[in-house]
């Protein structure tokens, strides 16, 4: 059954986020107080090179106070274009240009929560142009060879939602 939204009232807002109540009709006729986040959208990318490593940055998130890899991502800005904004991203938070972009995929990591959606590209080239502009983005940044991705998402050295998308994909491609 598709769920009827009838209303959303604001509850908080600001430049990260939106925090609404929605009004939805469930099943029979019933209704649910559902609370939400809308956000911006985001986009990152996959950088992979000659050698079949991917470039990961070891970051902690508060939140969860827990430490893992993660491709480099961040908001898409109001007009910019989702490529570019990936590109961007990619250069600020790691030091590193992407070469030509590809879509790869589009994910929403929290649908049951959030309108956040992820766009995210490959590149299979960088050019190293000096330190992240960013850096309290990440504690280090590396190139992490595609074979141990596996074993760190076992390990649980990954656990970013759209992290695991995106290199899960890039490792069932082939």
């Amino acid at each position: 059954m598709r769920w009827r939204v009838h209303s959303e009232t604001e509850l908080y807002r600001d430049e990260w986020l939106d925090i609404r109540l929605a009004d939805v009709e469930i099943s029979g006729g019933r209704h649910l107080q559902h609370r939400l986040i809308r956000t911006q959208p985001g986009a990152g990318a996959v950088v992979v090179d000659d050698r079949q490593r991917v470039l990961l940055m070891w970051r902690h998130r508060f939140i969860t106070d827990a430490w893992g890899w993660e491709i480099p991502i961040g908001g898409i800005n109001p007009g910019e274009d989702p490529a570019a904004a990936a590109a961007r991203e990619v250069e600020e938070e790691t030091g590193w240009r992407p070469g030509p972009l590809r879509p790869l995929v589009v994910t929403h990591p929290t649908p049951g929560i959030s309108d956040s959606q992820h766009t995210i590209f490959r590149a299979d080239t960088a050019t190293y142009v000096g330190p992240p502009q960013e850096d309290w983005e990440s504690e280090r940044i590396e190139w992490v060879p595609l074979s141990e991705i596996r074993g760190l998402v076992d390990k649980q050295d990954i656990v970013s939602g759209t992290t695991l998308a995106a290199l899960l994909y890039v490792l069932a491609s082939g």
